[in-house]
């Protein structure tokens, strides 16, 4: 070992690469509990638990490499997309979990979104016309869904492949029960040349708009924590750069 790498920090946990294991360090330890019992039930590919001492999780490196980045072209191809899409439908057709997830309900999401929206304006994160459209947008999402179990954070850079097999999916932590097209917005968001791929290995019928809406419902709700906590949401094709684009369209 030569060194230990900071995968991600801020204040509520920290990823540390140590040679080929993670170690995961979360405040709220049930969110690590999540994590690893997810892991336990899920029918798709997990790293290896290595140990587990709260608040530490420690987790074997998954081969392969991600599905991409946010902000970057992803390089790998529509045939990997596409098996990543069959891996969320697999995760999908599954029992329900036994833990409900840290998803928000329907009435808390509209809420919170309306109240997010509400400070992205009066604070000049965001202007108002960029706001009151993707809040348009975002409407579609605002409807009952029969719960699935899902990721609930499946970033592309949470999916590993190797050519054009999923290797793993990693960080667990807010597994539960879900909006099926929330996982899949998850996946495609910032990369929506891909959509179409990954629709393809899903195998069903799935409402694209209802992808858009949660396209900027997401977007909406992250921007001004990502920027309170280190990160860059006005970056190149990052979470204001996707809201930008349901201006034209």
């Amino acid at each position: 070992m030569d060194e230990v790498n900071v995968v991600v920090a801020h204040s509520e946990r920290a990823t540390l690469r140590v040679g080929d294991v993670f170690l995961k360090v979360d405040a709220d330890q049930a969110r690590i509990a999540v994590e690893v019992e997810a892991m336990a039930l899920t029918p798709v590919p997990t790293p290896e638990v290595l140990w587990h001492k709260p608040p530490v999780l420690a987790i074997a490196a998954v081969p392969g490499t991600a599905l991409g980045r946010l902000g970057e072209p992803s390089t790998a191809s529509p045939a990997a997309w596409a098996a990543a899409g069959a891996a969320v439908r697999k995760l999908h057709d599954a029992p329900l979990p036994p833990f409900p997830g840290r998803g928000r309900g329907l009435a808390e999401l509209t809420v919170d979104l309306d109240h997010e929206c509400e400070r992205l304006v009066t604070t000049g994160v965001l202007p108002a016309d960029l706001v009151t459209r993707n809040r348009q947008v975002a409407e579609a999402a605002l409807r009952p869904w029969t719960p699935v179990f899902t990721h609930g954070d499946l970033q592309i850079t949470h999916v590993f492949v190797d050519g054009d097999e999923v290797t793993g999916i990693i960080d667990w932590s807010e597994a539960g029960r879900g909006d099926a097209l929330f996982d899949l917005a998850t996946l495609t968001l910032g990369h929506e040349e891909h959509l179409g791929d990954v629709v393809d290995g899903y195998g069903t019928d799935v409402d694209l708009d209802v992808i858009r809406a949660w396209w900027s419902l997401r977007s909406l709700l992250v921007v001004r924590w990502l920027a309170e906590h280190g990160f860059d949401p006005f970056a190149a094709g990052c979470e204001v750069d996707v809201l930008r684009s349901r201006m034209r369209g």
